[in-house]
């Protein structure tokens, strides 16, 4: 369960249909209903309702919901209505595309500080910022209040690093390490692992 007792298999879904809604808004599009954005998402029109009831009455039976009203409502709720500030930890490869991203900023995050145990990338810039010494990030976090990061750097140094996040205050994670973390109560991981994922999707071929 999430805050607010909403189990975290509905929060989860709520982005992509945050992201559905954007592109309607986008093409200019008014009005939609369950059944479209199921079958847009590839999810029944009733888990849709079920799940937007959660967080209260959204549209009209028989005239759908109103596209902008219902993104707004949405982004409100995962508190995207706003900027967060990341910052990525890892210069390496992955790092690399990641402060290259595009898609953040429009979405609500922004890169602002990243940083790094290599000597040599250290002083670099890298998307726009300078790569920073890891062994600073905890006071330099803290100073700047940040509470999201990415971890992008080898499994072997991935506990180390959430450990300094963590003291640093950070309360969620995106891990991209191939490696689970051990993080205090109340500091949320999300693990984004593509091996993991593509060994899911060959069970099915």
């Amino acid at each position: 369960m999430v805050p607010g007792g909403i189990p975290d298999i509905i929060i989860s879904r709520l982005p992509f249909y945050l992201r559905a809604l954007a592109r309607m808004a986008g093409d200019g599009q008014c009005i939609t209903s369950s059944k479209e954005l199921g079958e847009r998402l590839g999810i029944s029109s009733a888990q849709i309702r079920k799940d937007l009831s959660h967080f209260g009455e959204f549209g009209k039976q028989g005239t759908g919901y109103e596209v902008e009203y219902l993104l707004d409502q949405l982004q409100q709720i995962l508190r995207v209505n706003r900027e967060w500030e990341v910052a990525l930890v890892g210069a390496g490869d992955l790092g690399h595309a990641l402060a290259h991203y595009q898609g953040f900023r429009h979405r609500g995050f922004q890169i602002s500080l990243i940083f790094d145990t290599d000597p040599a990338k250290i002083g670099q810039a890298l998307g726009g910022l300078e790569i920073l010494d890891e062994a600073f990030m905890v006071p330099t976090l803290k100073q700047r209040d940040l509470r999201l990061a990415m971890l992008a750097v080898p499994a072997g140094a991935a506990q180390s690093a959430a450990d300094k996040l963590v003291e640093a205050g950070v309360k969620g994670i995106l891990n991209y390490a191939p490696t689970s973390l051990s993080v205090p109560e109340g500091v949320r991981v999300q693990h984004i692992d593509p091996v993991v994922n593509l060994q899911r999707m060959t069970y099915y071929l």
